[in-house]
């Protein structure tokens, strides 16, 4: 948990602003709820892979605001919303983020993006409401070229994953992919 204390540390002062710790990690709400004490007023800690409300009533009692789910489930969007949660709903198919958007999210976690593609996310995004945010997830690297092409067909941002972060990962790679995709992004900002 200190490592995780740590690599949080460099996020934030980066300005890394959404920060979600898998449930599939060890210790993962003890992770959690010591990285929401610690840098709640800093940044925005959240759990991810929350496939149930069973798991979300646990994430919910660390106080977090963030939740991010690899799948649709009615009863934990709805859920989340009503606790005041943002949520990242994951998708694949247009039948996933129409049941996702009818139970009430707004951001969509589209994955994986190595498998829909660019060509796929386009399409996804022509037939979704326009007040729905779209985030490509799995398979997105510091590329400047890749990162641009989501962008520039809507994605408002983009879940890093196991390219920023692996098990571990000695601390001075961890630093290095986070300043690559901040800086990549930064680029892209302008």
């Amino acid at each position: 948990m200190e490592e995780a204390e740590e690599y949080v540390s460099h996020l934030i002062e980066l300005g890394y602003y959404f920060i979600e710790v898998p449930l599939n990690s060890p210790n993962a709400l003890e992770t959690i709820k010591l990285l929401q004490q610690k840098f709640s007023d800093q940044c925005c800690i959240g759990a991810g892979t929350v496939t149930n409300v069973a798991l979300l009533n646990q994430v919910l009692e660390t106080g977090v605001k963030l939740i991010v789910t690899p799948n649709v489930d009615p009863e934990v969007i709805q859920l989340a919303k009503a606790s005041g949660c943002i949520i990242f709903v994951g998708i694949m198919t247009p039948t996933e983020a129409f049941l996702a958007i009818n139970s009430g999210a707004t951001m969509l976690k589209i994955f994986p993006a190595e498998l829909v593609g660019t060509k796929g996310f386009k399409a996804m995004l022509s037939i979704l409401p326009k007040n729905i945010s779209c985030f490509p997830v799995g398979g997105i690297k510091a590329d400047k070229e890749q990162m641009q092409s989501y962008i520039t067909l809507g994605a408002k941002g983009f879940g890093l994953g196991n390219a920023l972060y692996r098990a571990g990962m000695p601390l001075d790679e961890f630093i290095e992919n986070a300043k690559k995709f901040k800086q990549v992004w930064n680029e892209l900002q302008i």
